[in-house]
């Protein structure tokens, strides 16, 4: 009576240790899974600060982009309101001589626009009489709107 009840101790106990050391084997392997996964989302975590630095490198660009275009279309429109009155006078000068007028800007860059060299140039330049009357697009002290960019917030309240 007492060998038989111990035999099916014995069996019970095998069966439990036999059931702790699989148990032990699956928490193993969750606990080595687990630390894959950590490590994946680390990397994931170093890949999403590296796209922040270059999001902040590019927004840095684009800001300075932005403030060397204003430089160039204020200096442009320096350089144009030089360039007019002088080109006034000479004409005026020209004509008491009994001389043709100087073509217009716009005029010696429709030349340059027939070349194919100057293609890309002559695109920019296509655009100077246009940029001359332009505001800046986006002034030092222009927020940023959560709906979009500084351009698109200054363009719509033109």
């Amino acid at each position: 009576n007492k060998t038989l009840q111990m035999e099916k101790i014995k069996a019970r106990l095998k069966a439990e240790f036999e059931a702790l050391e699989s148990e032990e084997r699956h928490l193993k392997e969750y606990k080595q899974e687990m630390d894959l996964l950590l490590q994946e989302k680390m990397a994931h975590v170093e890949e999403l600060r590296l796209i922040h630095a270059d999001i902040n490198v590019m927004e840095n660009t684009i800001k300075q982009s932005e403030n060397d275009l204003n430089k160039l279309l204020e200096s442009t429109r320096r350089l144009h309101d030089e360039y007019k009155p002088l080109k006034e006078h000479v004409d005026a000068l020209r004509m008491t001589l009994g001389l043709q007028r100087l073509p217009d800007l716009c005029e010696e860059e429709e030349k340059l626009s027939l070349e194919p060299a100057c293609h890309v140039t002559s695109k920019f330049t296509g655009m100077h009489l246009y940029a001359l009357y332009a505001r800046p697009r986006v002034g030092p002290g222009t927020p940023k709107s959560r709906n979009g960019s500084r351009m698109n917030k200054e363009r719509e309240s033109t």
